[in-house]
């Protein structure tokens, strides 16, 4: 198979129309039941974030860029499962509208499966097991089973994960304190795999070579892209609540000096 083969699978296409077909039910008014007359329109940033991650998903499943990372290239792989595991699920999160996120918070399940103290260990849990290298290879070894399910784990979790930054009841020092725990419990795994000094993932020492690259040249690529990555963004992310909660601390300062 050549690598810039375009990868075509129904089963992948048909999961990212039922998520896009979730998404513009979740937007539309539907007069004919009473139980569902609310509406939880999103605004354009939101719908525009919701796009961006539907063409994200169709970049790292659809294009070639699937077929090099299932049959040549690790860092490819970890690419794709950064899109499904961080980027895609927290653009879809923030798609929401609040609206639509305080009416399922009126489940107990809902706001457990989505509480800090459960969603962050759920998504480390998911990264961390899946990278264990017999566990990986044999997911790759399984594409149309064990790899799909995989990447919807990844999807799920991720969800989970940026649930609480998103749409949580908290204040912004705690979504600030939460994001800088995810970033240090999460950032390991990609430099643990750029300093080792050998690959550790059989699947692919036994793939094409491709762009010249050595296998543990092509794990350090991965581990060094998935540490910086996850360092951008929630660092990103941390630097805006932890900004807005030293800017409320100083207002709060500000009224509590001016009240003596």
């Amino acid at each position: 198979m050549s690598p810039y083969d375009w990868s075509l699978h129904w089963d992948i296409l048909l999961a990212v129309v039922l998520l896009a077909a979730l998404y513009a039910w979740i937007q539309r008014r539907w007069p004919s039941y009473a139980w569902i007359q609310r509406r939880w329109p999103s605004g354009t940033n939101r719908r525009a974030a919701f796009d961006l991650a539907v063409v994200l998903l169709a970049v790292v499943f659809v294009t070639p860029l699937h077929t090099i990372a299932q049959h040549y290239l690790l860092s490819i792989h970890f690419l794709q499962n950064v899109v499904t595991a961080e980027w895609a699920p927290g653009l879809v999160v923030f798609a929401l509208a609040p609206a639509f996120a305080r009416e399922l918070a009126r489940y107990r399940v809902v706001r457990g499966l989505t509480h800090p103290l459960f969603a962050l260990p759920v998504w480390l849990g998911t990264y961390y097991v899946w990278h264990v290298p017999v566990i990986y290879d044999t997911a790759l070894e399984h594409p149309n089973s064990l790899l799909h399910l995989e990447h919807a784990t990844y999807f799920a979790a991720g969800v989970l994960m940026w649930w609480p930054v998103v749409h949580g009841r908290f204040s912004d020092g705690t979504k600030a304190l939460y994001l800088f725990a995810g970033f240090v419990l999460a950032s390991p795994l990609g430099l643990l795999l750029a300093l080792l000094p050998r690959p550790v993932y059989d699947f692919y020492k036994d793939a094409p070579p491709l762009w010249g690259l050595s296998d543990l040249t092509d794990q350090q690529i991965a581990g060094v892209t998935m540490a910086v990555e996850q360092a951008v963004v929630f660092f990103a992310v941390f630097a805006y609540f932890f900004s807005r909660f030293l800017r409320t601390e100083q207002i709060a300062g500000v009224f509590s000096g001016s009240s003596r």
